[in-house]
């Protein structure tokens, strides 16, 4: 489940007005100036935009049913529909000449027959750690670490939270090499954090020890809607704005972040309730802004909400067709491929 709260929302430092008119007082040049730090701007000079079409393999709370929430306790067990979603979207996009970045929790691996997995494999696309139990790198405590640790705390065996988040972590990994005979490439955090792991250098230094010099954590504030309001063009304009702070960077200690880029599914449809119309706008909008911008997207969906919002596959065409369509502008591509560009610009 993709966490949804305040903190991944307009900044509560500031009002949407104050957002918007910032925005429009320094236009979207000068404001992408001031967000990005010198790291940032590097990271985005290449004369082509890199876009990137990644999937959490993961059950979503309120999908297909809005009651549905008993999947908070069971992330991993994907129904049929939410495999052969995903084995679609891999095909579709590997006809367009790119790669699905795919990000699996360890329960997933469980299951009877992964070869829906296999099969997306073998034909290139990546599959990176999404945890074990889709846990919160963040917790203090084994409340807010997830759902499952609140309801059955005896499964952390007396561990401190931080060796119970480093271990499920590694248990995901184990699990993989176990079922598909490979590691996984790259790690996303369950959720996404606003400041993405700035103020963590412990949870970074982690990550970096168990073997990722990459993470897919930030998810930047925005401004949604009401729920089923169809969105403004302000609430749009601020959408795009907010890819500024979507860009890769490195963190001091060299860990290469490549952000998540807003709006996810979860926020319209969850969240914003939106149309899928509205959710396509948005995503149209972002991605002509990164073309135009040499600049990375990293669109960010879960298959077991797609399935439901958007059985035609609309979001994921419409994205190849964008980079079909800028021609040498613009490359789809894995997260990998976005942190070597920017490691070698850092």
């Amino acid at each position: 489940m993709f966490r949804v709260n305040s903190s991944l929302m307009i900044d509560p430092r500031f009002s949407r007005r104050d957002w918007f008119a910032t925005t429009a007082a320094a236009g979207l040049a000068g404001f992408a100036a001031a967000m990005l730090k010198p790291r940032q701007l590097r990271a985005a000079e290449s004369d082509t935009a890199l876009i990137a079409i990644t999937l959490d393999l993961e059950m979503s709370a309120n999908f297909p049913t809005r009651e549905a929430t008993h999947w908070n306790f069971e992330k991993g067990n994907l129904n049929d529909q939410t495999k052969q979603y995903s084995v679609e979207a891999a095909r579709r996009v590997k006809a367009a000449g790119g790669l699905l970045h795919f990000f699996a929790v360890g329960q997933v691996f469980e299951h009877a027959s992964v070869d829906w997995l296999k099969e997306i494999v073998q034909a290139g696309h990546p599959v990176g750690n999404h945890t074990y139990d889709h846990i919160n790198l963040l917790a203090t405590n084994a409340k807010d670490l997830q759902f499952r640790f609140q309801r059955a705390p005896w499964l952390l065996r007396d561990q401190s939270i931080p060796d119970a988040i480093r271990e499920n972590i590694l248990l995901m990994k184990r699990a993989m090499q176990s079922r598909l005979g490979i590691e996984p490439i790259g790690f996303r955090t369950p959720g996404g954090f606003a400041n993405g792991l700035r103020e963590h250098p412990a949870v970074r230094a982690m990550l970096m020890d168990v073997g990722y010099d990459w993470v897919s954590s930030l998810y930047p504030p925005h401004p949604n809607t009401e729920p089923m309001q169809e969105p403004s063009a302000a609430v749009l304009d601020g959408i795009v704005a907010a890819q500024i702070r979507a860009q890769p960077f490195a963190y001091p200690d060299g860990l290469i972040e490549i952000p998540m880029s807003p709006i996810s599914d979860i926020g319209a449809f969850r969240t914003g309730r939106w149309q899928l119309e509205w959710f396509l706008r948005a995503i149209r909008q972002s991605v002509e802004w990164a073309i135009d911008n040499h600049a990375v997207f990293d669109f960010l969906a879960h298959p077991s909400c797609l399935y439901v919002v958007d059985p035609e596959f609309k979001s994921i065409d419409l994205i190849c067709d964008l980079v079909r369509k800028a021609g040498s502008r613009a490359s789809l591509v894995d997260l990998t491929t976005i942190a070597r560009r920017a490691t070698a610009t850092k």
